[in-house]
């Protein structure tokens, strides 16, 4: 990076990322779909978008919620989790979902018969990444817990007589299962989120940046749960169509060379989709087109 790139990065807004891990793949997937262009994060930790006045900061995940609560950076892209565990509510504010990365912080016991429930935990001890989260979700329930703080491997911590439970992140619960632990309670659900400072919040030069930014972030994840269908129909089952995917607002319908029969275009969103598309066959619809779609502002 030269002397101009860094003193331009300076100058912007900063939304950091994590450099290497789970959530980096889908979230520089994400920017670029957005439109964003900018040097390989690997290398760089602070690389400025050649097209758009932001500053992207690659930093470990552990540490995003800090950068943006001291306002090193205005914006932060981290898992729930993180945020939980290390955020200050009162310095950082969560903008929204952003759909990848979901998991879940449970609480597992080995096949212990005289553990069936939360409760059951009383006077025992817990082994976790998490302890300021765990050790919250055990004092709201007013069940005295030992927190055993562990940097990793939480899942052999009763194995090896470390704590008679553990409480981790899963997402698909194999791991588990590999490791002869069953789920007794959920203390939270984790996915990737956007935050910000509410300083750059109220700064209008930056707010105005960040407004634009999270437009084009709203469209870019628009388009991941829509898809774009065209279909022909008779026009007496115009009607009925209507009724099963009426879009964003209304349908576009397109008169066809025979007055009979119409071109329906619209928005459908994609977890309805098979569901959406066998009404619309016994509707009538025919030659139904599927294509996905770049963006949707909305």
């Amino acid at each position: 990076m030269t002397n101009l790139d860094i003193a331009q990065a300076a100058k912007r807004p900063r939304l950091a990322i994590q450099k290497d891990g789970r959530l980096t793949q889908e979230t520089v997937g994400l920017l670029n779909g957005c439109g964003l262009t900018f040097d390989t994060y690997r290398t760089r930790l602070l690389s400025p978008c050649r097209n758009f006045p932001l500053a992207i900061l690659a930093a470990r995940d552990d540490d995003i919620p800090g950068y943006v609560a001291n306002g090193t950076a205005d914006m932060g892209i981290v898992g729930r989790n993180i945020l939980l565990e290390r955020g200050d509510s009162t310095r950082i504010e969560e903008i929204r979902g952003l759909g990848f990365g979901q998991c879940r912080l449970v609480i597992a016991v080995p096949n212990d018969p005289t553990v069936q429930r939360v409760d059951d935990l009383a006077g025992r001890r817990i082994a976790t990444t998490y302890p300021r989260t765990v050790g919250a979700f055990f004092a709201a329930r007013d069940i005295p817990v030992t927190i055993i703080e562990i940097a990793g491997g939480v899942e052999i911590a009763p194995a090896l007589g470390v704590a008679e439970a553990i409480a981790d992140l899963t997402a698909t619960g194999s791991s588990l299962l590999t490791h002869d632990l069953r789920t007794v309670d959920e203390i939270a659900s984790s996915e990737a989120v956007l935050i910000a400072a509410p300083a750059a919040l109220s700064d209008p030069v930056r707010r105005a940046i960040i407004d634009r930014f999270v437009l084009r972030l709203n469209s870019a994840l628009a388009a991941k749960r829509y898809r774009y269908i065209m279909m022909n129909a008779p026009r007496a089952a115009l009607p009925h169509i209507r009724a099963i995917v009426p879009g964003l607002r209304m349908p576009t319908i397109i008169p066809l060379e025979d007055p009979e029969w119409v071109s329906v275009h619209t928005v459908l969103a994609e977890d309805l989709f098979w569901e959406k598309i066998e009404a619309l066959r016994s509707a009538g619809a025919s030659e139904i087109l599927v294509a996905n779609i770049e963006k949707l502002v909305i």
